[in-house]
Order: C-alpha cells, then sequence, then structure tokens
C-alpha cells in the first residue's frame, strides 16, 4: 500500500515520460524537498526519476522556475520544497504564522521584529526591480558561512519569503532569486480562497495519508511538518468523517492509518535507486517500520566515522530495500563513480547485483554519463562489479 501510493505500481517506467505523467506523478506526490547537496544530481530532480525514469530534466525545470505555464511554487513544507501550485491556499497559514512572528525559524521571527524598517526596504527594492538576488541588494552584508551566518540582505529576503510577501521567482545556479507572487504565482491560483488554518491542516493531513497509503499520526504530520496539537485534532476530526481509517500493523508500535480511497493493490513495487530525500526513507523511522532498512544520512560524519558513504541511495528491488549505493558524478570525468556498494542480509548477491547493474547504467544515461566507475568498498563491491 505504501510503494503503490507513492507511485511505484510495479510497472511505473515509461519510455519517454512528458509533463503529463510528471504532473500525474507530483499530484500524487504532493511536493518535492529540495536540497542544496549535489554530488549526484539535486536531489529534488531524483524522486519523479525514479518512479518514471528517464525523464527531461528540463522540463521540471520550466515549470518551476520558467517564466510561462508555472506549475510549481516553492515553499517551507517538508523543509524547502517544491510543491503543486494548486496547494498554495493550503500553504497560506504557515505564512500568516510567520507575518505574526510565530513562523518556521526563530531567526527569522526575530529578525522580523528587530528588523521591520529594512524588511520593508527590501520589500520595496523587490517590488521594483522583479527578481533579486541576496547579492543585488544594497546594504545587503556580507555572509559568515554556515546555515544562520547568512548576509544581512539573504536573511531579509528569506525572512520575507518565509511570510509569503516574495516568493521564489527562479534559480541562478542554485541561489534562489526572490520576486513578488503577484509575478509568480499564476492569477487564477492566487484568487483562490485561503482556508482558515484548522481546514489547512485537515486538508493537509488528508493528503498526507493520500500519499503515505499507510501511516502512523506521527508520519502524517511530518509529511508537511505540521504542528503537533493541530494536527491531531484535525485526525480526531478526519477519522470522525471516515476519511481516515485506523488500522492495525502488526509490529508497529503505535495505530496507523489509511486514506477511504487507498486500497490494496495487487501488486506493488520497482526497481528503483532512491533520493536520501524521497518520502519512501525520508522518514527514517518509517523506513525501518516499513523495511527494516536503518538508514541515516552520512555527509555530516567525518569520512573515517562513515559506514556506508558520503550520499547513499537506498534500493528498491521489488518490494523489498536490498542495497544501497554512495555514487558521486564525476562530471570532467564523464563517469558515474559508485564508491561503495553494500547488500541487506535478507538480499540476494548476483540476483541484486545484476537488477541494480542495470539500474545504474540507466541513471549514468540519464545523467549524461557515458562511464561507470565501481569502487572496492562494501560487501556487494565484488558481485557489483561482476555485475557490471
Amino acid at each position: 500500500m505504501a510503494l503503490a501510493a507513492q507511485g511505484f505500481t510495479g510497472s511505473h517506467r515509461s519510455a519517454k515520460p512528458g509533463w503529463s505523467k510528471m504532473e500525474s506523478t507530483l499530484r500524487r506526490l504532493h511536493l518535492l524537498q529540495i536540497d542544496s547537496v549535489n554530488v549526484l544530481t539535486r536531489s529534488h530532480y531524483l524522486p519523479l526519476y525514479s518512479r518514471l525514469g528517464a525523464y527531461p530534466q528540463s522540463i521540471l525545470d520550466a515549470r518551476s522556475f520558467g517564466a510561462e505555464k508555472r506549475a510549481l511554487f516553492e515553499c517551507w513544507a517538508h523543509e524547502a520544497s517544491l510543491l503543486p501550485v494548486v496547494l498554495h491556499p493550503l500553504m497560506r497559514w504557515r505564512m500568516a504564522r510567520a507575518r505574526a512572528g510565530a513562523g518556521t525559524y526563530a531567526a527569522m521571527d526575530r529578525f522580523g521584529r528587530e528588523e521591520r524598517r529594512y524588511l520593508k526596504q527590501v520589500l520595496d527594492f523587490v517590488s521594483r526591480h522583479g527578481p533579486t538576488a541576496a547579492s543585488d541588494l544594497p546594504e545587503a552584508g556580507k555572509a559568515e558561512g554556515g546555515w544562520w551566518g547568512w548576509s544581512r540582505g539573504k536573511l531579509a529576503l528569506e525572512t520575507l519569503f518565509d511570510q509569503g510577501l516574495v516568493t521564489a521567482a527562479t534559480r541562478r545556479g542554485f541561489e534562489r532569486l526572490y520576486d513578488i507572487p503577484e509575478r509568480v504565482i499564476p492569477a487564477d491560483i492566487l484568487s483562490l480562497p485561503t482556508p482558515r488554518e484548522p481546514e489547512a491542516i485537515r486538508q493537509l493531513m488528508a493528503l498526507s495519508a493520500a500519499a503515505l497509503g499507510i501511516a502512523t499520526e506521527a508520519d502524517l504530520r511530518d509529511y508537511f511538518r505540521l504542528p503537533l496539537a493541530q494536527s491531531r485534532k484535525a485526525l480526531s476530526e478526519l477519522v470522525e468523517d471516515q476519511r481516515l481509517i485506523p488500522t492495525l500493523v502488526d509490529g508497529w508500535r503505535h495505530t496507523a492509518y489509511r486514506h477511504r480511497d487507498t486500497r490494496l493493490p495487487r501488486k506493488a513495487g520497482g526497481n528503483a535507486l532512491l533520493s536520501p530525500f524521497d518520502p519512501i526513507v525520508w522518514e527514517r523511522p518509517r523506513a525501518e517500520r516499513l523495511f527494516g532498512f536503518r538508514y541515516r544520512l552520512e555527509i555530516y560524519t567525518p569520512a573515517h566515522q562513515r559506514t556506508y558513504g558520503y550520499y547513499v541511495l537506498p534500493f528498491l528491488h521489488g518490494e523489498r530495500l536490498t542495497a544501497r549505493v554512495c555514487l558521486k558524478a564525476d562530471r570532467k570525468a564523464n563517469t558515474l563513480r559508485i564508491n561503495a556498494a553494500h547488500i541487506e542480509d535478507h538480499a540476494k548477491h548476483q540476483e541484486t547485483a545484476e537488477v541494480l547493474a542495470a539500474e545504474l547504467r540507466l541513471m549514468a544515461g540519464w545523467l549524461g554519463l557515458g562511464a561507470l566507475a565501481p569502487g572496492n568498498k562494501g560487501n556487494l563491491a565484488a558481485a557489483l562489479r561482476a555485475a557490471l
């Protein structure tokens, strides 16, 4: 149920996936998490690839950051995320909270209180000049490095972004350029009524249930990073309305819930490499409950202390997560490097290696890399080298 709800239906790949299939998948997932790490490719590109195959990244760029036919917008959801524009009204409660001084991050709330005059100057600048980077602002200051080492101008723009007074117009490389919503979000979307906060959270909890297939209260709340008390109230109301069905799952400590439209499919799964920020695995305790797969991102772990590698992708093989590979796109050498490959205890070495090798070839082709270079690290490395 969890795999099918996420678009892994057993025959999910398409020969030439275009915008129609991409849009259908986006409406199923509801969001793509954005992350700055680019050792393989930006994380928001990977969930569509995992489900659809080698789609053109340029189409997603155009629909996310292009001036015409805008279909997605950026906001704080499950961290920084791209969402279909139709969900804009459901995210306005979070922007309203930020404007009231109770936003996503305390540092932005504090900046908003202490720098109101400067915020107004920055908003006026963006209104006059259009798409604006932090470096474009007068008196922007210098960045000091680190997450909250932003320059004064960057922190102002991010605070206005949190408040919904500016939005992401486009990106230059990975740098976000900001503009006022009226010049970015389609007018017919901006004109939609804004639900009251309890109704918006109720709808988001229902969307989470549909996207996850089977999930606990904490899982549902995590999908859009919703507040605890309001989520629990929304869950109670959704159960009372019979939109969500309480469900017992063998081995789970907490009650699970499924959307009333969720069905048990005849088959599900497929073969796919998953982003570390894919909804199937982004909540690590749920991945462990579903698959018996303990997964932690080791990017910030010192190299000598890493167990599996720097940028590790889980491998979905059928209905199980059977392996994990540490990958790097070496653009200068036109090579996809497989720095380490590890197999799970329940999986078969040769079968897993052969199927994984095929997926790695497909990924290299999608990324425009002409060669694969398997390394020696990991208990699947030898079998994978032989398969390749």
